[in-house]
Order: structure tokens, then C-alpha cells, then sequence
């Protein structure tokens, strides 16, 4: 009786053993690439995948977006300046069947490929232009990979190129420019400053110096309005005197004049003109006492 119960649990545990060997489940970023008796039968999934036990053997591929991480690698650039470089590659299984059968150890390959394309690249470029392109050596760089991943079903999608580290002695020079650029910036935008400075002062002295001859202007107009408005009052006030008030006048300037210390006076003409006609009262009035 023991025995049979051993028997039983026996064939339960081949069973599942073998259910587990011959069901697989493959999750959608999956692929179950297929080997029977050694050839390759594709790959399957996702879902369910049922295999014959022993005769069929599976190997996982994933088809998700993956990077390769690149250590520093010292590389000469074509002005023979070492720099230290250190970048990822992005990449994913485009063909399950050709990333298992063609390339065997696809991390190791890609690694020693780009540390190779690399050094062949940055030898042909110039140290200022690896520093400065950047964006161009990435896009070389993935280009050229991806020419030899294509042949094992994998795409070269990104190459980022995460440091670049020059020489110190290079550094040092760089870092020495740098602070020169900033000094000059800070030169150039202080005497933009004081040149703007002193266009607002000039402009507002120009501003000034407008309003006030415009005031002198006005004043000089209403000076002027006023001297013709006190020579049109006089002239109007002469036009109604008359002769005889004009000798009263004069007579009593004579009074006044006669009151200095003067000898001698001189009369204008119009004064001698004004006295015909005194002179002739004076004879007529002669004339009647006679």
C-alpha cells in the first residue's frame, strides 16, 4: 500500500515536471526562440507555447529597448590629444531567431565592436570637435554599430555619449578660456551698460535743453506781444491828444527845466509850431485893447 502511494506521487511530480517543460507562457515583450533536435523552428509566442519535452529546446529573447553600458575608454583624437570617453548603446531585438543563431554573447560583442568603431572614430576628428560635436559623433557612432548589429537582428537605436574627460593640462587651458570669455562678457555688457547710461543722459540734457529754449521762446513771444500791446495802448492815447494839451505839456516841462541849474536849453521844432498859434491869440487879443 505504501508503495503505490509512492508510485503515485511519483508519476504526479513527472507529470508536472514534464507539463512545465512542455508549456511555456510568453509575455508580450517576449519571444521563445525554438530549437527541435537542433534546428531552429522559429520563434513563438506571445501566449501559450506547448513543446515536445526533451526533443525541443527553448531559449528567451527579450525584445525590449536595452542598453549596453560602455566603460571609459582612452582614445586618441587626430591632433593626437588622449581623451577619456564613456557612452551607452541603446539597442533591441528586431529578429529573435538571427540575435540567438548568429552572435553568441551579443553584450561582449557590441562592447568590444564599440570600443573599436570608437577609437576609429575620435582618430579622424580633432579635439576641439569632439568637444564641440558631440551630437555628430553620437550619430557616427550608431550608424557604423548598427551596420554590424543588422547582420544579427539587432538595432543600434541610440549611442549617448555620457563624458568626455580631456587631459589637465587641456583642462587647465580650457578652464583658463573660459574665464577670459566670462571677463570679456563682463567688459562687453558693463560698457553696454555705461553706453546706454550715457545715451539716456545725453537724450534727457538734449530733452532739457529743448524745453527750456521753448520756454525762453515763449517768453520771448509774450515779452514781444506785450511791448506791441503798451505801443498800440500809446498810440491810441496820442492819436486823441491835441495840440493844445501837447503845449500844456510842453509849457510845463519848461517849468519844470527852468527849476534847475541849466543856461541853456534847446526846443525841438514841433514845440516852435505849437506857438503860432499862441502868437496870434496874443495879437488879437492886442488888437481889441486898441
Amino acid at each position: 500500500m505504501v508503495g503505490t502511494w509512492i508510485l503515485a506521487v511519483v508519476i504526479v511530480i513527472f507529470v508536472i515536471i514534464i507539463l512545465s517543460a512542455s508549456i511555456k507562457v510568453v509575455r508580450e515583450y517576449q519571444r521563445l526562440v525554438v530549437f527541435r533536435l537542433g534546428r531552429s523552428v522559429g520563434a513563438k509566442g506571445p501566449g501559450l507555447v506547448f513543446l515536445i519535452p526533451i526533443v525541443d529546446k527553448p531559449l528567451w529573447t527579450d525584445l525590449r529597448e536595452l542598453y549596453l553600458e560602455i566603460p571609459s575608454q582612452t582614445c586618441i583624437t587626430k591632433d593626437n590629444a588622449p581623451i577619456d570617453i564613456d557612452f551607452l548603446i541603446y539597442w533591441r531585438v528586431m529578429d529573435p531567431a538571427l540575435s540567438v543563431i548568429q552572435v553568441g554573447n551579443f553584450a561582449g560583442a557590441s562592447q568590444n565592436m564599440a570600443t573599436t568603431t570608437l577609437r576609429a572614430v575620435i582618430g579622424d576628428i580633432a579635439l576641439d570637435d569632439v568637444l564641440a560635436k558631440r551630437e555628430e559623433i553620437n550619430r557616427i557612432l550608431r550608424t557604423k554599430l548598427d551596420e554590424v548589429t543588422e547582420r544579427w537582428g539587432v538595432k543600434v537605436t541610440s549611442v549617448e555619449i555620457r563624458e568626455i574627460v580631456p587631459p589637465k593640462d587641456i583642462q587647465d587651458a580650457m578652464n583658463r578660456q573660459m574665464s577670459a570669455e566670462r571677463n570679456r562678457r563682463a567688459m562687453v555688457i558693463e560698457s553696454e551698460g555705461k553706453r546706454a547710461s550715457a545715451i539716456l543722459v545725453a537724450e534727457g540734457e538734449k530733452q532739457s535743453a529743448i524745453l527750456k529754449a521753448e520756454g525762453d521762446r515763449q517768453a520771448a513771444i509774450l515779452r514781444a506781444e506785450g511791448f506791441a500791446l503798451a505801443l498800440e495802448k500809446i498810440f491810441g492815447t496820442a492819436k486823441g491828444v491835441d495840440s493844445k494839451t501837447m503845449m500844456l505839456q510842453y509849457f510845463d516841462t519848461l517849468k519844470q527845466m527852468g527849476t534847475g541849474a541849466a543856461t541853456k536849453f534847446i526846443f525841438p521844432m514841433e514845440f516852435m509850431s505849437m506857438l503860432k498859434p499862441l502868437a496870434s491869440l496874443a495879437e488879437e487879443a492886442v488888437k481889441k485893447q486898441g
